[in-house]
């Protein structure tokens, strides 16, 4: 066993060498994520951008890149564990509140619709809890665009289509909450630009090997208890995100809103209506 642990620690510091030197292009992507659903889980960072941080996408790759391989290697060895999330007693236990996301472009066809349900859970990440159901209290959400799309990795949203409603939030940073459950499939959860920078930024976990995240800091706080299978037709095509990919640019999401993914892509899927049930 100890061999065992010595040699995964021999191959992680080797690749986290190998990162140092890499001139890795952006934050969005370490490496390609698109060989393979199991890499797409390993290697996809999730930060959030803003329109005046391009300086800092290599460095923050970097670290991330370098980051990932060395908490995955500890998760291998067994240093830590969280818990799962559970649906049983999700609202005796967990409080929290229902909300319905109504969906459009799904498959990337104007037309085909679905919803699906998504509880707040407090009890897992109180701060974050708040800040989504104020951001669905603010009609926030109706069309956004689902940006960033990852087949069994993740769905990533949160980015408003008028760039003067971005802007007011922008600002407005939240302190992390612990993480107290796994990232495992259909838990929703803040994307963020390092500790305390969370503001709008989300996606939903596509897969159960995700847990990977959880030394990253990136803390549940809420998960979608109807309607998966709606979230896994959101339009894939595009890809990663430029620059690593032929994606959005978060950036110019930001400064130019929907009327920049309207144009330039138009299949993704948004959300028409977001509503507490």
């Amino acid at each position: 066993m100890m061999k065992a642990i010595g040699t995964v620690t021999l191959l992680a510091i080797q690749a986290m060498q190998a990162s140092a030197f890499s001139g890795v292009p952006s934050f969005h992507s370490a490496v390609g994520v698109h060989s393979s659903a199991a890499r797409s889980a390993s290697q996809a960072p999730l930060f959030a951008s803003t329109p005046d941080d391009a300086d800092a996408n290599d460095a923050l790759s970097r670290r991330d890149a370098t980051f990932k391989i060395a908490t995955t290697t500890a998760a291998m060895a067994g240093v830590t564990s969280f818990s799962s999330p559970s649906n049983a007693n999700a609202e005796e236990e967990g409080g929290g509140k229902l909300l319905e996301f109504t969906v459009n472009n799904l498959d990337g066809e104007e037309g085909k619709t679905g919803s699906f349900v998504v509880r707040t859970r407090p009890d897992w990440a109180p701060i974050g809890a708040e800040r989504f159901e104020a951001l669905a209290e603010a009609s926030f959400f109706d069309g956004c665009r689902a940006f960033r799309v990852l087949p069994g990795f993740i769905v990533q949203f949160g980015i408003n289509g008028d760039p003067n409603v971005q802007a007011k939030w922008r600002s407005q940073s939240l302190r992390d909450d612990p993480v107290k459950v796994t990232n495992s499939r259909g838990t929703l959860v803040f994307a963020t630009a390092g500790p305390n920078t969370r503001t709008t930024q989300l996606f939903i976990n596509l897969a159960d090997r995700n847990s990977f995240l959880d030394k990253q800091g990136f803390s549940p706080m809420g998960e979608v208890v109807s309607g998966m299978d709606v979230v896994e037709r959101f339009y894939s095509g595009y890809g990663e995100g430029a620059p690593s990919g032929k994606g959005p640019n978060q950036g110019l999401i930001q400064a130019k809103g929907n009327s920049y993914l309207e144009s330039a892509y138009p299949k993704l899927s948004y959300f028409s209506k977001v509503s507490f049930k």
